[in-house]
């Protein structure tokens, strides 16, 4: 609702007879919701458009490794820490929250994890000594785990917050010895943590590449190079010194929600002085840097470690080697993540390469699920819309996870839980695939697939038509303003022909990095346009080169040898939106008339022009008028049948409207009508005299706000149909063609 009212007003009433209509959708409810979003929602699947695009594929590399004794001591002791039933450090509102973050930083690193267990230890320390319960977020964690913020916010969304314990509860004498065991188990968990230099997963890494290397040079042409995501800023900074420590350094870039660190920010400030005076810098500082850190991971570093902050926004198409160094729970996330890579425009298969503690059974059945039954690291389209469908936002299902690590104890208990998550998963799925094909936003039939192979051809054509054409136009007027380089289509201007319009170099095409990029809607392009469209041209004689060409038109070949005239004149049309067409009206010196695409084709030669000396016949200009007018007649039919097509469609667009407020209007009617209802039936069995006629008051009081309702919305029902009238008056107005017809010029033409 929120998404299609921002593009149009009146696609729906308002919020509540949008909830009432479609909450709860039934068959009908369902199909005539699917008609009212089809003008105005159009989705596209990377297998629908398999045939035209080239996708490639995602290859999973599995890197299992064993945590040292030191390590796994670590994991159990946190492990039995975050299982018991009251915890005085993590805030009671937030305990699933913590926990499940708790665990994914123990699972990332020892360095994740030890300033958080030492931080907790203070935190109780602080508390004893002011003998005070505490219900504070804990929200040091943010400097740990960098998606905390977004965790937060999406955990209280599907759960609403829990109501916090009172924070000035004073501890009794039992209370702050648990406390004091507790600060000691936190000590020696944090010392512990703290001893261990050595991680065995931040062994396997360099395992990992070595392994993801050796694949992309399986694939010739591909860039060595490899994102590498973990869920926690400490790991990121363990893993910059580790993989520098061998055989990496210097080849490094970090990417995170801040990039202030001393590198980044250098890579920015000489990504400015590169950038300097075009069309690259944006002026947003925080999209400047991003893109500043992408520009010198494409170009100059080896490897990205970057956090979830790089899961979203960022186009990584020249890189191909992707590791999941932290594996996220949610589904979702994992999506994202590979689809930084394996997106359109990637040219070489995608490596995704994933660890798994092959001591740990929990971390095992979490990796099956997400291969065996999302399918998120093997073939052309990672998880399916419908299998992630099944799952929404993926964190009931993170949710679910996080409770079997923090409830099973024993293998048994985390097969069994596991098993049965697999199960609900399966008939969640099976669901999913059944109602598919009833889609909202459909996906595409043949006739669709039809439209879009032609739509891509002609995209591509026109593309090379238009660029061709400006290329030529903007040679020909900036000629000794500028010099060209026509194999490269860029030119330098010396001096700006207008105010707004920089010198300097310029280019078409697209991501240029070291230059303006030239486009039609470039404000230098468009004052060559206007002032070449306003142009007078006198009539003259033009003799087209068509022996001289390499290229093959079969069209013309008739016409060599031949002459005869042309007039081209400009068709504007001011209905529903602004258009301008092209005539082109042309006969042969024997009256016979050359159909458009010959007039075209004829434009795109080289041609010399000489005086002209001769002024064109009665008969001739007479038929040149003629054919001009067909064409005009032409186009002025079809414009006539897409506005009553487009009247239709805001007919019932306003019809459903008007329904839908009127609608909103009498929702608290009815609500009302209820109340009175059930206010009656409970007055029966009032058994207190006083007590009844009171109720029979306030019964009486909402009958009169009903009747005022009711007319209320009687007027407020004709208000919206006045409404309604108006919005049609004002469509009819839109509707009204205003046409012109501008003669651009007459010339006589040769074909040789």
């Amino acid at each position: 609702y929120g998404l299609v009212s921002i593009i149009d007003d009146y696609a729906f009433g308002d919020l509540k007879s949008f909830k009432q209509q479609y909450s709860r959708l039934d068959e009908s409810a369902f199909f005539e919701l699917k008609e009212r979003l089809k003008p105005l929602c159009k989705r596209t699947l990377r297998r629908d458009v398999l045939e035209y695009i080239k996708y490639t594929n995602r290859l999973a590399v599995l890197q299992d490794y064993f945590p040292a004794d030191d390590e796994q001591r670590l994991y159990d002791l946190v492990s039995n820490y975050l299982q018991k039933p009251v915890l005085y450090a993590l805030p009671a509102s937030q305990r699933k929250l913590m926990t499940l973050i708790l665990r994914k930083l123990l699972a990332s690193s020892t360095y994740a994890i030890s300033g958080t267990l030492q931080r907790l230890q203070l935190k109780l320390e602080s508390i004893l000594s002011e003998n005070l319960q505490t219900q504070e977020a804990f929200t040091d964690l943010q400097s740990d785990y960098e998606a905390f913020d977004e965790t937060e916010d999406e955990w209280f969304e599907e759960e609403g917050d829990e109501i916090p314990l009172d924070d000035t509860l004073i501890f009794n004498p039992d209370e702050v010895e648990e406390i004091k065991a507790e600060i000691e188990e936190l000590r020696v968990m944090s010392q512990l943590a703290h001893s261990i230099k050595k991680n065995a997963k931040g062994e396997a890494l360099l395992t990992g590449l070595k392994v993801g290397f050796e694949k992309l040079e399986g694939q010739p042409g591909a860039n060595r190079k490899a994102i590498i995501f973990t869920e926690s800023r400490r790991t990121q900074e363990y893993l910059k010194e580790h993989l520098e420590r061998n055989g990496y350094a210097g080849e490094i870039v970090l990417f995170n929600g801040t990039n202030n660190d001393t590198s980044s920010k250098r890579i920015y400030q000489n990504w400015l002085k590169k950038y300097h005076g075009t069309d690259r810098i944006s002026g947003a500082k925080s999209a400047d840097q991003r893109a500043a850190i992408v520009d010198y991971f494409r170009d100059e570093a080896t490897i990205m470690i970057a956090t979830e902050a790089a899961a979203e926004g960022i186009n990584l198409q020249f890189c191909s080697l992707l590791v999941n160094y932290d594996l996220p729970w949610n589904p979702q996330r994992i999506e994202q993540r590979i689809g930084r890579c394996h997106r359109y425009g990637q040219r070489f298969d995608v490596v995704v390469i994933n660890f798994l503690n092959e001591r740990n059974a929990a971390d095992k059945r979490v990796y099956q699920l997400l291969n065996e039954k999302f399918h998120l690291f093997n073939g052309v389209f990672g998880a399916s819309d419908e299998i992630l469908g099944s799952i929404e936002s993926g964190v009931d299902f993170e949710k679910r996870i996080a409770e079997i690590y923090q409830t099973c104890r024993s293998e048994a208990e985390i097969q069994a839980s596991f098993d049965a998550l697999q199960s609900e998963m399966d008939g969640q799925i099976e669901e999913q695939m059944s109602i598919t094909k009833q889609k909202l936003l459909d996906h595409f039939d043949e006739e669709v697939h039809e439209k879009l192979r032609i739509s891509l051809e002609k995209s591509k054509e026109y593309l090379n038509k238009y660029e061709f054409w400006l290329w030529q136009m903007t040679r020909q007027f900036l000629n000794g303003h500028a010099n060209f380089q026509e194999e490269h289509l860029a030119f330098t201007l010396h001096q700006a022909p207008t105010a707004g319009i920089e010198p300097g170099k310029y280019r078409i095409g697209k991501n240029i990095p070291d230059a303006h990029t030239y486009r039609i809607g470039h404000p230098l392009a468009q004052y060559i346009i206007n002032r070449c469209k306003n142009a007078s041209l006198e009539a003259g004689h033009l003799t087209f080169d068509y022996s001289g060409t390499r290229k093959i038109i079969s069209i013309l070949e008739p016409l060599v040898g031949k002459s005869g005239w042309l007039r081209v004149a400009c068709l504007s049309i001011e209905s529903f939106e602004p258009e301008d067409h092209i005539l082109l009206a042309a006969v042969t010196e024997e009256g016979v008339q050359l159909d458009e695409e010959q007039c075209q084709r004829m434009f795109s030669l080289v041609a010399e022009e000489t005086p002209l000396n001769m002024d064109i016949s009665a008969k001739t200009n007479e038929r040149l008028y003629t054919v001009t007018a067909q064409l005009k007649q032409h186009i002025l039919q079809e414009n006539t049948e897409r506005n009553a097509n487009f009247f239709d469609e805001e007919m019932d667009k306003l019809d459903h409207w008007a329904d839908d407020v009127k609608n909103s209007l009498e929702i608290e009617l009815k609500n009302l009508e209820r109340e009175i209802q059930y206010r009656k039936t409970e007055a029966r069995k009032i058994l207190n005299l006083k007590e009844k006629v009171q109720e029979q008051r306030n019964i009486k009081d909402m009958e009169k706000r009903r009747s005022e309702l009711r007319r209320n919305l009687y007027q407020a029902q004709d208000e919206v149909d006045e409404r309604k009238e108006k919005l049609i008056d004002n469509i009819e107005q839109r509707m009204e063609q205003k046409i012109g017809l501008t003669e651009l010029f007459t010339i006589k033409w040769t074909l040789t």
